[in-house]
């Protein structure tokens, strides 16, 4: 069978022969029919994520949808290097395959259950959202961001404040049901003071850009805020503006600001799985957030370093075995902004 395969840690896959997957005890093998590229692949194929390694050669894939033997259409979650999903079959444990609800397209499931798949569980597992609650989105106007702002509203929050850089895209947020929006843009004397008029009493702060911007909104959010012991929950999930923030001691003495992580090490997971679960049965109800650029995986080479316009997300699919056009001569430039 043919896969994407990587060679040289942080260097674009090749498409090449490489043997059929052996399952393992309780493994099946999975035909697979769509596969997105997003940060999180990169990082594992860079060898630069935090539970990955650096084994050669790799494929690879975290996630992706396929077909069973049996015709089933199955959400595929988990894998990692150096076994991912960028290839046309993989081995995977059949207790963790998820059925894909009728009528879906597998290209558009792949291309939005990573960014939607962030948002639910920072919200849910993490945020503890609440109905009637509100939500601060910090990264607003990525993938990741406006799926946010539509589970947020689906779960019942009260308010959804979006915060971004690209002012096109937090208009499109606004369009999505956010009820306020913060531009990163400016002096950050009027960011943080924005942040203070639109965010003071936001319930939780799902923040995928940390660094300066999450300064500047935990600063306007707390010298504005009219009661400081009403808990603000901080969800933090990406570090799109850097890796580093400086927090001074004294905002955590002068208010009730509790901080956790969002990510693979998080939570368990039987407790994801079941979120996975979830998610995946309420997608036939949202409206899509990201677009779904199919490009056939011979071209995984060429494809992996290709600029893509805002909103929009690669999917490989079988080489010959996806007869829509990709749109990718279209889409294939100005790289995604938060």
């Amino acid at each position: 069978m043919y896969a994407a395969v990587v060679h040289a840690l942080g260097q674009p896959p090749r498409y090449e022969s490489v043997p059929e997957p052996a399952p393992a005890a309780g493994e099946v093998v999975v035909e697979v029919l769509a596969a997105a590229l997003y940060p999180l692949v990169r990082s594992f194929a860079s060898g630069g994520h935090y539970t990955g390694g650096d084994a050669l050669p790799l494929i690879p894939g975290f996630d992706g949808v396929g077909r069973t033997t049996a015709g089933e259409l199955v959400y595929i979650s988990g894998l990692e290097p150096p076994h991912g999903t960028m290839a046309e079959r993989v081995a995977v444990p059949a207790a963790a395959l998820m059925p894909v609800p009728e009528g879906l397209d597998p290209v558009a499931v792949a291309a939005v259950m990573n960014p939607a798949s962030s948002a639910w569980i920072a919200l849910r597992e993490r945020g503890r959202l609440r109905k009637g609650e509100s939500v601060l989105v910090l990264g607003a106007t990525g993938n990741a961001g406006r799926a946010a702002i539509q589970l947020a509203l689906d779960q019942g929050a009260g308010a959804v404040v979006a915060a971004g850089r690209d002012p096109l895209a937090l208009r499109t947020a606004a369009g999505l049901g956010a009820h306020r929006t913060v531009a990163l843009e400016g002096p950050n004397e009027e960011i943080a003071a924005a942040f203070g008029a639109a965010a003071a009493d936001v319930d939780i702060v799902l923040d995928y850009l940390w660094d300066r911007p999450a300064e500047l909104a935990l600063d306007g959010i707390l010298r504005h805020r009219a009661d400081l012991t009403r808990p603000l929950r901080w969800v933090q999930v990406g570090s799109a503006a850097g890796a580093d923030m400086t927090v001074p001691s004294a905002w955590f003495r002068k208010a009730d600001v509790s901080v956790c992580g969002s990510g693979l090490g998080s939570i368990s997971g039987a407790r994801r799985d079941a979120a996975l679960r979830d998610l995946l049965a309420r997608l036939p109800a949202l409206a899509p957030t990201t677009e779904a650029v199919a490009v056939p995986m011979a071209e995984v080479e060429t494809a992996w370093e290709s600029p893509l316009r805002s909103g929009a997300r690669l999917v490989f699919v079988p080489a010959g075995g996806d007869e829509r056009p990709s749109g990718a001569s279209e889409a294939l430039r100005n790289r995604e902004t938060v």
